[in-house]
């Protein structure tokens, strides 16, 4: 099944409306959708090396263009949605203390950090919105954080791509419960730790 879902994607990789696909998963792996641009980019470079910064370029500028409607997501709901309930369990003033910390602290490293690593990134672009962390700032911590993940990606898999593809190909099956590991373990790390 994985190495049929794997022939799959590189089978996607080369359709003609493939870049419009990367584009639209990094847009909603921005807000709301739970995986990661990477199923399709990896494909995609591997099967086109010379396209490495065209890709990589796609999906930041998709990804950034996602974290603004993440952002916006979180500016808009919490206050019909978030305020109340926060208000009706009296955590009101918890919530605001945490928001001045996000906001003067320690918000922007963590929008780098959900932006380069596999932590969830839509979650920290809707806290971001909810706090009203400046915006500005969050979009080019944005721009850098996806623009770093992505570039540095497609570069080493256009520099070292058929010995990266074999590896995969090995190693297909631990390597996708790996991902899932990863992708599940940002969630977990979010909730428990943050």
């Amino acid at each position: 099944m994985i190495r049929a879902l794997y022939d799959w994607m590189f089978k996607l990789a080369g359709h003609k409306h493939a870049d419009k696909a990367l584009g639209g998963i990094a847009f909603v792996e921005s807000s709301f959708f739970p995986f990661p641009p990477d199923v399709m980019l990896i494909p995609m470079v591997l099967a086109n090396r010379k396209r490495w910064w065209h890709f990589a370029l796609i999906c930041t500028a998709a990804s950034v263009l996602g974290a603004v409607l993440g952002y916006a997501i979180g500016a808009l709901a919490y206050e019909w949605l978030g305020k109340p309930i926060l208000e009706f369990y009296g955590k009101a003033d918890a919530f605001a203390k945490l928001a001045e910390t996000y906001n003067s602290e320690w918000g922007l490293l963590a929008v780098f950090a959900g932006a380069v690593t596999f932590l969830p990134y839509k979650l920290f672009t809707i806290f971001s919105g909810t706090t009203g962390l400046n915006f500005a700032l969050f979009i080019a911590i944005s721009v850098v954080g996806r623009g770093m993940r992505f570039f540095i990606v497609a570069f080493l898999l256009y520099l070292f791509g058929e010995r990266i593809q074999m590896f995969i190909e090995k190693w297909l099956g631990p390597l996708f419960f790996l991902g899932l590991a990863l992708l599940v373990g940002g969630f977990v790390a979010i909730k428990y730790f943050l």
